[in-house]
Parts: C-alpha cells; structure tokens; sequence
C-alpha cells in the first residue's frame, strides 16, 4: 500500500516512502520555502517567552 501526503507548502500530493528524499515536502524548493518561513518568524510555536540571561542590560 502506498501512502500520500499533501506538501505543507503547495498542497502537491506526496509519496510518503523511505526513497522520497523531501517528505513530507513535494520538492527541495517548497522545503527551504517552509525553512525559511521558520528562520524569519513567519512559523512560530505558541507559549511563554523564555527569558534568557544575556537578553538583560548589563550595568
């Protein structure tokens, strides 16, 4: 049996096998698309801000 996907980024049905090298994305270009989504802040995961020491003014 051979299962599909849709791509996240265009919709494209996808084979979703180990030989299919960009799952669960149709193509190389729709991957980085969706990377460079994240990298810009585009994509983001919801919660609490972290606070991280040296976001704080040193004095």
């Amino acid at each position: 049996m051979t299962q599909t996907v849709n791509c996240p980024n265009c919709k494209k049905e996808v084979l979703w096998n180990k030989d299919y090298p960009f799952k669960p994305f149709c193509s190389e270009r729709c991957k980085l698309i969706d990377l460079g989504d994240w990298a810009s802040g585009a994509h983001a995961i919801a919660g609490e801000p972290v606070f991280i020491p040296d976001d704080e003014p040193h004095h």
